[in-house]
């Protein structure tokens, strides 16, 4: 009876993901619009243990066709795969521990393989918790060097994925400069999470600017108004996404990942995220 009534929860909710948000559709210029857009399986993990089918099926008719996991679901990873090409979702890319044993780095990308990725996240390339120091970021440079050798010898794209503390100054700039000018271009790139630079004073779109060519993913999460700057679904916060799309745009970005941590209600974030990305026009 549990699984019926969520069952029919989340098809309500997909019903309602056809109208506009109050507002939603409002203040948006003519222009362009994202052509994809995904969401990191994190925000519903809690919906995925159940009726993880009817998840992925919401997901696809608030407008997500690309997805963000390090794992399948169900009975194995062709079953997934196949499940989602016919709903219309396509992994993209997962995540890797931060390591510099080849074994157990290569352990993580057999994960991907299976669900055809082709890009690699470690989301933590760090050994200790910050602040960061010049030496904690020599070390991981090195490592992050050393794990793009392998991801490409594998066929992938690596990534490191940003915080806020990257931007907190050390002995001389910032980690956040110092991993991008200290690791090969050819071999690391980053996710860069919108959120966690504006969270640490600095500004997305700059960042972007000053980075082309080594940004091919976003995590697109929104920051609530106020002095806590929390977490925010996209489209109820105060960042300012269409001059960041225009520019990630102009540079050929084509992957864009909802992101929002701790959230309560994975379902209507989908839903309320999906509206403001599909009418979003910049």
């Amino acid at each position: 009876m549990s699984s019926r009534r969520k069952f029919l929860q989340i098809s309500a909710w997909s019903a309602a993901a056809v109208v506009l948000a109050p507002g939603i559709s409002e203040g948006f210029p003519a222009g362009k619009k994202l052509k994809n857009f995904g969401f990191i399986s994190g925000i519903v993990g809690k919906e995925l243990k159940g009726d993880w089918k009817a998840v992925l099926q919401h997901a696809v008719r608030c407008g997500f066709t690309e997805l963000e996991t390090g794992t399948y679901l169900g009975d194995s990873a062709a079953s997934f795969l196949s499940f989602c090409r016919s709903t219309g979702i396509k992994p993209v890319i997962g995540g890797i521990p931060y390591t510099a044993d080849q074994a157990e780095l290569n352990n993580g990308l057999d994960k991907l393989a299976e669900l055809d990725m082709r890009y690699a996240v470690t989301y933590w390339p760090w050994k200790g918790g910050g602040p960061f120091t010049l030496e904690d970021c020599k070390v991981s440079a090195g490592i992050l060097n050393q794990m793009g050798q392998v991801c490409r010898e594998r066929g992938f794209t690596f990534c490191w994925h940003n915080h806020n503390k990257e931007f907190i100054t050390m002995e001389k700039g910032l980690p956040f400069d110092y991993l991008m000018e200290n690791t090969d271009k050819n071999l690391v790139s980053c996710e860069m999470d919108i959120y966690w630079v504006a969270k640490g004073g600095a500004d997305p779109l700059t960042v972007l600017k000053n980075y082309k060519g080594r940004i091919p993913v976003l995590h697109v999460k929104d920051m609530a108004p106020g002095a806590e700057q929390d977490f925010a679904c996209p489209g109820s916060g105060i960042i300012d996404f269409p001059s960041i799309f225009r520019e990630a745009d102009q540079q050929g970005i084509e992957h864009y990942f909802v992101e929002r941590d701790n959230e309560p209600n994975g379902l209507e974030c989908l839903r309320t995220s999906g509206e403001y990305l599909k009418n979003l026009r910049f």
